[in-house]
């Protein structure tokens, strides 16, 4: 299983976004995508969420086409995400947010949710079990009662990753998810990413050159809106052109 990124282009009027870049994720590999602000990494998420169409170019995963899939769509494909932002449901407690990420695993239907049938009950007892897990599985069930707003932000993105995870995705993308977070809880995420490896294909769009490089198989480059590099980190972090456009910006900024 993969998921294969094909020449994909878009644009926003005369504006160039992304112009024929191309990336795979193979099973269980953790892949990144870097690259300074407006290279496009933002806009290659939302087109393979299904948020922005392509003007051109294919995305596909386990050989099927992602096109014209809607981002709610992407649970029954065994894909979950996650946003830069934590994009929590405020009116839900923490587990029931979790427990709408769980709901692909639930055998009765809509209708039998709806008239309250026993079924319903006994699918709803056992996805606020398996939400409970998740929360544990990430250090946060002593938050499962307590709504989103009530809650620091970076238990927040803890509590967003668990929904991610709850519906044992086959592919998972995460958006920045080391946005907000100080030095120990971005050492906890990425203990967690790596724990992913070999089971779950992850595809990471992130701008902590730390956390990249250190739990992604592979880095794919992007600058103005076009792949300049792709390659294990080690490889990366020495390609001329990434240090030009990227790292040597990083360098520079730390260095003043």
């Amino acid at each position: 299983m993969s998921l294969t990124v094909d020449g994909i282009s878009v644009h926003f009027g005369g504006l160039t976004a992304l112009e024929q870049v191309s990336l795979s994720v193979g099973a269980g590999e953790v892949v990144g995508v870097i690259g300074p602000n407006g290279a496009g990494k933002t806009t290659l998420f939302n087109v393979i969420c299904g948020f922005v169409r392509p003007d051109a170019g294919e995305v596909s995963w386990e050989g099927r086409s992602l096109r014209g899939i809607r981002p709610h769509g992407l649970m029954a494909r065994g894909i979950a995400r996650t946003l830069q932002g934590v994009d929590l449901f405020r009116g839900l407690t923490a587990v029931e947010n979790v427990m709408v990420g769980a709901h692909v695993r639930a055998r009765a239907g809509l209708l039998s949710a709806l008239l309250g049938l026993p079924r319903s009950d006994r699918d709803e007892r056992a996805l606020r079990a398996l939400a409970l897990e998740a929360l544990d599985r990430v250090g946060v069930a002593d938050v499962a009662e307590r709504r989103p707003d009530s809650l620091p932000y970076p238990v927040q993105k803890r509590v967003a990753l668990a929904r991610a995870l709850v519906g044992e995705p086959r592919l998972l993308l995460l958006d920045e998810p080391a946005g907000g977070l100080g030095g120990e809880d971005m050492d906890d995420l990425a203990e967690r990413i790596r724990a992913l490896r070999g089971s779950t294909s992850v595809l990471l769009v992130e701008h902590h050159m730390d956390l990249v490089m250190g739990v992604c198989d592979r880095v794919v480059v992007l600058d103005f809106g076009r792949r300049i590099a792709d390659g294990t980190p080690d490889e990366v972090q020495a390609d001329p052109q990434v240090l030009d456009a990227y790292l040597g910006v990083e360098a520079a900024d730390a260095a003043g």
